[in-house]
């Protein structure tokens, strides 16, 4: 990243490599915006809700960090562009990976553009363990992580928007 970026928002799930990318780059000077995306919001059938475990989990890490959290939600996004496409694949007979989608969808679109311009961020971060060279100002690729037991590019592959300066990923 250039000298330009102070401000970084970083997707924080409430696990570890979200953690760990909110760390590093606060101990390399950025500031760092910790923020969780609420989007599920339904409970089990205990009437558990894992998102709301899950914020309590970026609460405590921010905490320890640092940083400050705020949440936003896009729980009916999600359901509507991921979950939905999810249930009409499934009927299709095909093995769907909501992951995948809620990267492209939610993540690297929706949350990305939150981040850039309610946010004002210089910069967006998330936990996927990946790397992105730069060969010139336009061309970019998407590499594997150094280590090959810790790689997401499987995730991210099917996203363009992981070519843009805007976006970290954690490799550690």
């Amino acid at each position: 990243m250039s000298g330009a970026v102070k401000k970084v928002v970083c997707a924080m799930s409430g696990g570890v490599d979200s953690a760990v990318a909110a760390l590093l780059l606060k101990n390399r000077g950025y500031q760092v915006q910790g923020v969780f995306m609420r989007n599920w919001d339904i409970a089990d059938e205990k009437g558990y809700c894992h998102a709301d475990k899950d914020k309590d989990d970026a609460e405590y890490v921010c905490k320890k960090i640092g940083i400050p959290l705020m949440e936003v939600n896009f729980v009916k996004e999600y359901w509507n562009n991921v979950f939905s496409a999810f249930i009409n694949e499934y009927k299709e007979g095909y093995t769907p990976n909501p992951d995948i989608h809620c990267n492209k969808r939610i993540k690297f679109d929706l949350f990305f553009k939150y981040a850039l311009e309610r946010l004002k961020a210089d910069a967006v971060a998330t936990g996927h363990y990946a790397r992105i060279a730069t060969s010139s100002e336009k061309n970019f690729r998407l590499l594997k992580g150094i280590d090959k037991q810790k790689d997401q590019t499987f995730f991210l592959v099917a996203d363009s928007q992981i070519s843009s300066r805007k976006m970290y990923f954690s490799c550690w």
